[in-house]
């Protein structure tokens, strides 16, 4: 359990209504995966979410003050590998940075899983992608130090989300039900401990999707 005043939280996390977060075989031109058409239309919908695109424009309401507040107080960032980019194995030198251009939205420092380390990447507007092979602890405890102060955002992939599930480490879990199926894929949640551990507090929907807040459920001590 974090004894940070610090929180590591997860905002904005996408699900599909049949329980997944991501399709089977994630590639450059499909980084949700397979039949995953329409799973981020919500997001780019949002005046947030155009902006982060480059596009003027976009609605406002329940969807954009989740998609604007999802950054709030956050000081340092994790993901998986396969968040970071489609490539698998050893890292090749072909120049990939991420997904999101010269300029990432997250303006920190960002912790990488990955079981092949390389060195650090420096990003324009405050990025810096990091790359280890520590443990979900001790990756955690880096990013609490880079974050001075400030919560920690837990952005994915599934399965590195899930990991951080299944060792109670996550405070905050928002989570954005997309009403479509993806049939195969990952999902997240998967694990009774996670069930028994997280307590709804927050759901409201938008007519495009549902949010819903879990924080972690008191010990009741015997």
């Amino acid at each position: 359990m974090n004894q940070h005043s610090q929180k590591l939280v997860v905002r904005c996390m996408f699900v599909s209504i049949d329980g997944f977060a991501a399709g089977l075989n994630q590639r450059l031109d499909r980084p949700f995966g397979d039949r995953t058409d329409g799973f981020h239309d919500w997001f780019f919908a949002t005046r947030t979410g155009a902006r982060m695109m480059g596009i003027d424009g976009g609605e406002e309401g329940i969807d954009d003050i989740h998609l604007a507040n999802a950054d709030a107080n956050i000081g340092a960032t994790i993901m998986g590998r396969n968040m970071f980019g489609p490539s698998r194995g050893r890292w090749t030198d072909d120049g990939w940075t991420g997904w999101w251009g010269p300029n990432p939205p997250y303006h920190n420092d960002v912790f990488v899983h990955t079981q092949y380390p390389r060195e650090s990447i420096v990003m324009e507007g405050g990025t810096t992608f990091h790359f280890t092979s520590d443990t979900i602890e001790r990756t955690l405890e880096r990013a609490f130090e880079a974050a001075e102060g400030r919560d920690v955002r837990l952005s994915g992939g599934p399965s590195t989300v899930r990991q951080y599930l299944r060792a109670g480490l996550v405070d905050d879990l928002h989570l954005v039900v997309v009403p479509m199926m993806i049939g195969a894929g990952e999902r997240l949640l998967d694990d009774p401990e996670t069930a028994d551990r997280y307590r709804c507090v927050e759901h409201v929907a938008s007519p495009a999707v549902t949010h819903y807040r879990f924080s972690r459920a008191p010990v009741i001590l015997d």
